[in-house]
């Protein structure tokens, strides 16, 4: 029984049935790439044997410390963020209540912010994480740069303050941050060469971090595995829930992809799947732009716009169980300030309420929507979703004609970007 249920309202899709019919030929090409073991990533979900090795390091990580601060960007962070606020990090309201360690994401370059983390941070029992698969993104390098230097104006040992994590290193190939922390003999964990930054939050990139705030990381696998079955088990497209949302994307001939998910944990999801979208099916002319939504907060800025605005975008609002949770509104209170019918409903309620009259008002005015349930956010039923739609960006990217795994364009800005620094 999937944790995560689907269902689509296929207004103005008209070639849905047809979008459907051409995902069997990206789910065969993911059966093949399973059976030759070529798209590592299809394997994550039933690996086991780094397991130990990413507790492990957690464990260190943790051990008499205050704070971990991940460095990277990108891929290299979304997931691990999208993570741990399953654990209440960043969480509005939470993530300051949280025990330690305290989980800092410095993912977006900023000289204001990440100069005020060096100078607050307790540098004695901060912890760092490098993270960046190539080993040369410039954001990451400076920030490891910088972090070493304050460790040795405080007169710390670098090697028991820093870890990395980059690919293994190869023959001709330069990798600065391998380089750099094996200088000062700082220990490496293996980036898989194999799987792409955006896609990595099913290794040790997005589960290291899960490990520190004490998720299962086993049961993200195995809620990934769940979403990965259909596919293995040869399903026809029309019960294989990833091809299902692919066409929806594909035939809706919108432009505008909106994620807009009804629950604080699951803000930084959107986010991640803004990226996956974006830089996976952007290429030659095409693509479709996603945007990234909260409910209810962005009922009170965007569903303007959405619901009467121009009639360009696909909408994905899911939901999670809230009904009959959270603080209880007293009858009294609720009668004196001239809305009785929230008296005795808890806020859980009104966000149930919410999340289904959005996606209700959606479709009564001509806008394709697809709603997804999630009755319990946790491990399993999250890893289950990332997994989905990494799936499903694939099998879009099929029905394109575009490569999910590259993006040429990010690379040409980052070179120019060196340039500059350069001269």
């Amino acid at each position: 029984m999937p944790l995560v249920t689907q269902s689509i309202d296929k207004a103005g899709a008209s070639g849905f049935a047809d979008a459907l019919k051409r995902t069997g030929e990206a789910l065969d090409w993911l059966r093949a790439r399973h059976a030759d073991r070529t798209l590592p990533l299809l394997r994550l979900p039933e690996k086991q044997d780094d397991i130990a090795t990413i507790l492990g390091y957690a464990t260190l990580l943790r051990a008499n410390a205050t704070d971990v601060v991940f460095l990277g960007t990108g891929g290299s962070s979304l997931g691990a963020q999208t993570l741990t606020q399953l654990a209440g990090h960043a969480v509005p309201g939470v993530g300051l209540l949280r025990d330690p360690p305290r989980i800092h994401f410095t993912d977006n370059l900023d000289p204001a912010s990440y100069g005020t983390l060096l100078d607050r941070v307790p540098l004695q029992s901060a912890r760092f994480v490098a993270i960046s698969k190539s080993g040369g993104t410039a954001e990451t390098l400076m920030q490891t740069i910088t972090a070493l230097t304050a460790l040795k104006a405080a007169r710390l040992d670098p090697e028991k303050h820093v870890l990395g994590l980059t690919e293994p290193a190869k023959p001709g190939k330069a990798n600065g941050l391998r380089d750099l922390l094996a200088a000062h003999q700082i220990p490496m964990m293996e980036h898989d060469p194999g799987v792409g930054g955006r896609y990595s939050v099913l290794t040790n990139v997005g589960l290291l971090p899960a490990a520190v705030t004490g998720l299962d990381i086993g049961a993200v696998r195995a809620g990934a595995a769940a979403a990965l079955a259909p596919v293995l088990d040869g399903k026809p497209p029309a019960e294989v829930p990833a091809a299902v949302g692919a066409a929806c994307a594909m035939a809706s001939g919108k432009p505008i992809a909106v994620m807009m998910a009804y629950a604080d944990r699951l803000e930084r999801f959107t986010h991640w799947y803004v990226q996956l979208w974006a830089e996976s099916l952007g290429k030659d002319g095409k693509g479709t732009t996603p945007i990234g939504a909260l409910g209810p907060v962005d009922q009170h800025s965007q569903l303007q716009l959405f619901i009467a605005g121009p009639r360009d975008k696909l909408f994905t609002i899911i939901t999670a169980g809230t009904a009959g949770r959270g603080p209880r509104v007293d009858a009294e209170l609720a009668k004196r300030a001239g809305e009785p019918g929230l008296g005795g409903k808890t806020i859980g309620d009104l966000v149930a309420a919410q999340g289904r009259a959005t996606a209700e008002t959606l479709a009564k005015n001509g806008c394709p929507v697809r709603t997804m349930h999630v009755e319990t956010i946790d491990e399993r039923s999250l890893g289950e979703l990332l997994m989905h739609f990494m799936l499903e960006t694939i099998i879009a990217a099929r029905l394109l004609g575009v490569d999910p795994f590259d993006q040429p364009a990010v690379e040409e800005g980052k070179v120019l970007a060196k340039k500059y620094l350069a001269g």
